[in-house]
């Protein structure tokens, strides 16, 4: 490196590059290989709980067996493989142990997966003592078979003898010679210390029984007390539940009585509306402002209706209205508002044209409230002649059941369908069109002017034209309408001359 015949700065740096990339793929390399055994550990912790699993599902298919012997003999068959199971648990245990030790190391370890990990070993805990507790039960159930089965069989073996002896003893044969009379004396002397010995016996055999009824009844004492807390728990938990319902069904029904109540006041102060048709115009449209903005109320109903829902609430005795009666109930009043500012916008411009009848427009919807009797809004084909007659329409009169052509001409625009009811909107429509239909002279229009001005004076003055008429109409006369000028040549203060109006328009 010394000879001035090479670079050995170049040299050295290349040398040192090399050997720290070599370093850094040697660290690379290494730490690969931690990265690899870490993950195989894991991965063969899990393949050892998978294994494990699979064996603690097989051994709970044995314990959760509900065989337990129909016999003595069955009984101390299954009770002798039950032992075999307990003691292969017994000795699984330093496995599962082990497993579970691997799995905490792993956890603590921080490796990767560690959430995976400790959810897994939870499961396995979980598994593994409901596995030793169905273990523990199912050898107490075999215990107690085994003392019943073995207590069916001291009773069968009493029953056996007992039966045997019943023929000795019931036996009319008491000798007819001493020598027989002697047998038969020694015969009974061996039954009666026979019997001695299966009196124990038979002793035994009823306290055992009465043992076992004692614990049965102790057993079914203690599950019915168990049964009994679970169901007060249940039953509470059930009152809590309708306490909760009915209060739903309360704040519902509040809800819901108020607001169609709301819907049944401004249907009535709606369709009961008076004064001049621009004041009604506007209190409609107040009205109707006020219904839109009832919207979110009826939100929060159907939110409550929802929630019942929900929690499967099917009846409600605080309240007859549903969420789709309300809904339905505020849809039709949001259209009767938009019906009737249309129609009062109809009536108002029907005015202009043929002013004399604004002022006749005035009595039809009294007329109309006049006949509604239920005040439905709305007037069947009765009610509708007989307010058509009140306004001097000449209908024929005509039996019951014969035709009346002139009418069913009038109701064939106003209820085509024929469903049996002119409704309000219906009925101002049609007196509109009979009303305007015949504006044709200056003079007509020279008379309606005249019934607005006060007492038929030849001036209109501009409050009367802005009561009257819409702004627009009134604004438009205003700006067209000369002052009037009376005989002495004066301008009289807000008086416009409209019969010079009126003869303009038309020579125009």
């Amino acid at each position: 490196m010394t000879s001035s015949a090479f670079d050995t700065s170049q040299v050295k740096d290349k040398r040192d590059t090399i050997n720290g990339r070599f370093q850094k793929i040697k660290s690379m390399a290494a730490s690969r290989r931690a990265k690899l055994n870490e993950s195989h550990r894991l991965h063969q912790f899990f393949r050892d709980m998978d294994d494990e699993e699979s064996w603690i599902k097989e051994k709970k298919l044995l314990v959760s067996s509900e065989d337990y012997g129909r016999d003595l003999t069955g009984v101390q068959n299954l009770r002798k493989k039950h032992k075999r199971l307990e003691a292969e648990l017994a000795a699984h245990e330093p496995a599962i142990q082990g497993v579970l030790d691997t799995g905490k190391k792993l956890s603590d370890d921080n490796t990767i997966g560690k959430e995976e990990i400790q959810q897994r070993l939870a499961q396995f805990v979980e598994h593994w003592k409901e596995l030793k507790q169905l273990a523990a039960a199912r050898g107490q159930r075999l215990e107690e078979s085994l003392e019943y089965q073995q207590f069916v069989a001291n009773v069968e073996e009493e029953e056996a003898w007992i039966n045997e002896k019943m023929t000795l003893v019931a036996s009319e044969d008491y000798g007819d010679t001493l020598a027989a009379i002697q047998g038969l004396l020694k015969k009974h002397e061996a039954f009666e210390t026979d019997f001695t010995v299966h009196k124990d016996r038979v002793n035994d055999v009823c306290t055992n029984g009465q043992d076992l009824i004692k614990k049965a009844l102790e057993e079914t004492w203690r599950n019915l007390q168990k049964i009994i807390k679970e169901r007060e728990l249940e039953l509470q938990k059930e009152q809590r539940r309708q306490e909760e319902n009915d209060k739903l069904r309360q704040e519902f029904a509040q809800h819901a009585n108020a607001f169609h109540q709301w819907i049944q006041e401004t249907r009535s102060c709606m369709v009961e509306e008076s004064g001049t048709l621009e004041s009604q115009l506007e209190a409609t449209k107040r009205k109707h402002q006020e219904i839109r903005a009832m919207r979110s109320q009826l939100k929060k109903i159907e939110d409550l209706g929802a929630a019942m829902e929900e929690a499967l609430i099917l009846d409600n005795k605080y309240t007859e209205h549903s969420t789709v009666g309300l809904a339905q109930q505020w849809d039709q009043l949001d259209q009767l508002g938009m019906r009737m500012q249309h129609n009062l916008e109809q009536q108002i411009q029907a005015r202009y044209p043929s002013l004399g009848s604004g002022q006749a427009l005035q009595p039809w919807p009294l007329c109309c409230r006049h006949f509604d009797k239920d005040k439905s809004g709305r007037l069947n084909h009765q009610e509708f002649k007989s307010c058509l007659r009140s306004l001097g329409y000449d209908l024929p009169m005509v039996e019951e059941g014969e035709p009346d052509p002139e009418f069913e001409a009038i109701l064939d625009t106003v209820d085509p369908n024929r469903d049996g009811h002119v409704s309000l909107q219906e009925y101002m429509a049609f007196m509109i069109s009979r009303e305007t239909e015949n504006v044709k002279s200056s003079e007509e229009i020279e008379s309606a002017f005249r019934a607005l001005s006060s007492e038929g004076k030849p001036y209109v003055t501009k409050e009367e034209l802005y009561q009257n008429l819409t702004r627009e109409q009134a604004d438009y006369c205003v700006s067209h309408m000369k002052p009037f000028v009376d005989g002495k040549g004066r301008e009289l203060p807000t008086a416009f001359d409209y019969v010079e109006f009126t003869r303009s328009l038309f020579v125009n």
